[in-house]
């Protein structure tokens, strides 16, 4: 049974079904203990009735055992024989003797007499009905040829003569079997009825709850059959959890039709990166096939070393998007930074990079993805500065931080974000810079933030550009507070 509202529908079903026959079974028991309990009341009144007349001393000729049609008596004495029965009784059980023929040789009680003592002045014997409860049994009775179920009582009386009798009355049982069946019949008759409207109820209404589950579905099918992520799933208005998927699930699309978005951008500005350096390194070898003599060899080096970073740089950005985690071996950031200047060569501003006092401040992570953020930022303020580059490492509230100044034309604030973003680079970059492809900053600062820490730029204090990359220490190190940042 694959369908949900198929199984809610069955389940509903059942439960309801169990209940109601559980409550059914305990309503007929109730209802049966009841009216067998009031037939063993009016048996047990009538049995009194009846022994209170033989206490009298009246005769068994003389009893009035009630009405005869529904109250059946019988009265036995101590040794079990029949001394009386009602009248049109001709056969009963559950009295523990079946005889309904007075025995003749079973004695009768005397008429009284009032004025007959005792020669010794002793007082006569006092009759007496027992107190106790009536015994209380099922059994049978034929009352002028209609044979019915009764509810007998048995209570003893002693009589004037000494004599212990048992008077057998009983109730009948029709009365709390038509009731008993009259009940089961009515919910033999309407339980099918009401599990009939539970499953459909329950169909209707699971149908009804999952509506929005099959409009997400098809419009789920839609996009993928027609690949536009541009596409949303139907909301409803409702606060339940079908909303809350509904809603998850276009968040899910939008934070996907961002990354196709991006990557597709992502694939174009790389194309278009990687087409002007092929383009010149194709010209001038196509130039230098024809004219050996013409051939531009550092021209073709110089393309040939930008495509080899832009494709080193790629493929980092690549494995970043992939979710590669970065180490964590211990990288003493001080030493690094004054590895990394001390290693550049060619700066284009004369007085090179100056690098404030370090020590040692160590970080968690992967140091040859952490020595290309420094590289980068330096190759940033390099490109862009007037005179003079600055780069300093100071811990900071249990971090540390690296901070790369310039006294260049700095960042306008409303593209200080802006320039993190791939492939982006500044109208006023694009005329100084005819080697970086935009990627230097994208990728410090995905590096950055794959080890925990963040990389902003700002304005420096005396003008130009400043970065500064924030990592968390390691081992707590560093709690010098200095200078706001």
């Amino acid at each position: 049974m694959r369908s949900v509202r198929a199984r809610a529908a069955l389940g509903a079903t059942l439960v309801v079904a169990v209940a109601l026959t559980v409550a059914g079974l305990a309503v007929l028991l109730v209802l049966r203990g009841n009216l067998t309990d009031r037939a063993g009341l009016e048996a047990e009144v009538a049995a009194r009735e009846v022994a209170g007349e033989l206490a009298q001393g009246r005769t068994y000729a003389e009893l009035e055992a009630g009405d005869e049609d529904t109250h059946p008596v019988q009265v036995t004495d101590e040794e079990g024989r029949v001394v009386a029965v009602s009248k049109d009784l001709e056969a009963i059980s559950g009295t523990g003797t079946a005889q309904v023929v007075p025995a003749p040789s079973a004695p009768a009680p005397s008429p009284d007499d009032d004025d007959d003592d005792d020669d010794d002045g002793n007082d006569p014997p006092r009759s007496e009905v027992s107190s106790d409860p009536p015994d209380l049994t099922n059994g049978t009775a034929t009352v002028d040829g209609e044979q019915a179920d009764y509810r007998f009582a048995t209570v003893e009386v002693t009589t004037e003569d000494d004599v212990t009798l048992a008077v057998h009355a009983g109730a009948p049982l029709a009365a709390e079997q038509e009731a008993v069946d009259t009940v089961r019949n009515s919910m033999l008759t309407g339980l099918p009825v009401m599990l009939f409207v539970v499953a459909g109820v329950t169909w209707l209404v699971t149908r009804r709850a999952l509506r929005p589950v099959e409009g997400i579905r098809r419009e789920l099918a839609a996009i993928t059959a027609s690949e536009d992520l541009g596409r949303r799933v139907p909301e409803p208005d409702s606060r339940d959890e079908i909303a809350r998927l509904a809603r998850t699930t276009n968040e899910t699309l939008t934070v996907l039709e961002a990354s196709v978005d991006r990557q597709r951008r992502f694939v174009a500005d790389a194309s278009h990166e990687l087409r002007s350096p092929i383009a010149s390194l194709r010209t001038q070898l196509e130039v230098g096939a024809a004219h050996p003599e013409l051939l531009d060899v550092a021209g073709a080096v110089a393309d040939t070393v930008r495509l080899q970073a832009l494709a080193a740089d790629l493929l980092l950005l690549a494995r970043l998007d992939a979710g590669e985690r970065p180490g964590s071996a211990a990288v003493d950031l001080g030493a690094l930074v004054r590895e990394e200047v001390s290693q550049r060569t060619t700066d284009r501003i004369p007085p090179g990079v100056s690098v404030a006092d370090t020590g040692s401040l160590e970080v968690a992570g992967s140091r040859g993805q952490l020595a290309r953020v420094v590289g980068n930022l330096l190759d940033n303020a390099e490109r862009h500065a007037e005179r003079s580059v600055g780069i300093s490492v100071r811990a900071h509230r249990g971090d540390v931080l690296v901070e790369v100044t310039d006294d260049g034309a700095g960042v306008p604030e409303a593209e200080r974000d802006r320039i993190f973003e791939r492939f982006v680079r500044l109208d006023d970059a694009r005329g100084r810079d005819d080697g970086g492809a935009g990627l230097g900053l994208a990728i410090a600062r995905d590096v950055a933030s794959r080890h925990g820490g963040t990389l902003t730029a700002g304005a420096a204090p005396d003008g130009g550009a400043r970065f500064v990359l924030r990592l968390p220490g390691r081992s707590g190190a560093g709690r010098e507070t200095t200078a706001d940042d």
